[in-house]
């Protein structure tokens, strides 16, 4: 059977000219710092966030975990949001690699963080209590339907961790989704965050990869966790090819992924069986919730007849429109959507 596969946009694959590119990549050591495709990436990545350096690494997973380690002393503590990546998904990585404490601040449905819940949740200095090491945010809000987070609740969050001295981080794995639904750059969305990483190998559709920007200081001391976590590759210039190609090419076409959400959005979120957290300003991701009993029984039945989408846990899945799904492939979703629901309709 041939499915239609929206469990994540990391399903994508290289394009055509990607891997033209690819297979003619001129290589060196990137541990050496000798590999010249790598730098041309990371010179651009850089660029386009607005930051003085950059570092390629293997994920973003990887990325978020170095930022911690450079920024963080064993036994800090740091702040970051109750539905964030960091917080869920990245097996927690902080307190067993890096010796840091999480300490969450609620999230609202669209990603957003009180600055009142955040300022409180700082820590005064005192021995009997960690310090607050660093602030992470995230955006788009993976867990909150693809939420773009806007200026107006971002700059309020960066003022207060400003005036307490405590650097900040921005997960920014969909960073230019996040840039296409505010219609603005990345570069002002990075703005005011001490380091931001950004995947490449989501929507933009290159194969592997994170890039993890910062002030140069801040990525000298990255590169020796990088080296220490095992990201040290070597001849990763025909990977980077792809980033530089998918950074000069697949961010417009982002567009098209955000439209296909939408127009799967209006044509189910009608549906009485569901709830769908659709964020103020949406970008790819569709999470619903089933309230006809467990949902693993829906994923099942939409397996079943062509449809893949992935357990988000709390009986609810999600969905991710990206590069490689049409038009065509939306009207065949809500075709199985409906059909599904019928057949396992209480």
């Amino acid at each position: 059977m041939t499915y239609i596969d929206l469990r994540s946009d990391t399903v994508t694959q290289p394009t055509p000219e990607m891997r033209k590119i690819m297979a003619n990549a001129i290589c060196g050591d990137d541990v050496w710092e000798e590999d010249p495709t790598v730098k041309e990436l990371e010179e651009l990545s850089a660029a386009i966030l607005g930051k003085e350096a950059a570092l390629f690494t293997p994920s973003g997973t990887m990325s978020n975990l170095i930022s911690v380690l450079t920024w963080c002393q064993k036994g800090d503590e740091i702040l970051l949001g109750s539905e964030s990546h960091i917080f869920v998904h990245e097996v927690g990585g902080s307190a067993a690699l890096a010796g840091v404490m999480t300490h969450t601040v609620q999230n609202d449905l669209n990603g957003n963080i009180d600055p009142f819940n955040l300022k409180h949740a700082i820590r005064e200095q005192s021995i009997h209590s960690p310090k607050t090491g660093l602030i992470a945010l995230e955006n788009t809000h993976n867990r909150c339907g693809g939420s773009a987070l806007n200026y107006e609740n971002v700059y309020p969050l960066l003022d207060i961790a400003h005036a307490s001295n405590i650097p900040t981080h921005l997960d920014g794995a969909r960073i230019f989704n996040a840039a296409i639904a505010l219609d603005t750059q990345a570069r002002t969305i990075a703005n005011g965050f001490d380091s931001v990483s950004f995947c490449i190998s989501k929507g933009l559709s290159a194969p592997i990869g994170s890039v993890l920007c910062g002030s140069k200081e801040f990525i000298d001391q990255a590169r020796r966790w990088r080296k220490m976590l095992g990201g040290g590759m070597r001849q990763v210039g025909i990977i980077a090819s792809a980033g530089i190609f998918a950074l000069n090419n697949m961010v417009d076409r982002l567009k098209e992924d955000h439209q296909n959400a939408h127009d799967l959005y209006d044509a189910i979120s009608d549906l009485p069986e569901i709830e769908i957290n659709w964020p103020t300003i949406p970008t790819n991701i569709l999470i619903l919730n089933w309230n006809q009993g467990p949902v693993e029984v829906l994923i099942n039945k939409l397996k079943s007849n062509g449809l893949l989408v992935s357990n988000m846990g709390n009986n609810r899945m999600r969905m991710v429109t990206h590069y490689g799904i049409n038009k065509n492939d939306i009207d065949q979703t809500i075709d199985i959507i409906f059909k599904s629901m019928k057949q396992v309709k209480i």
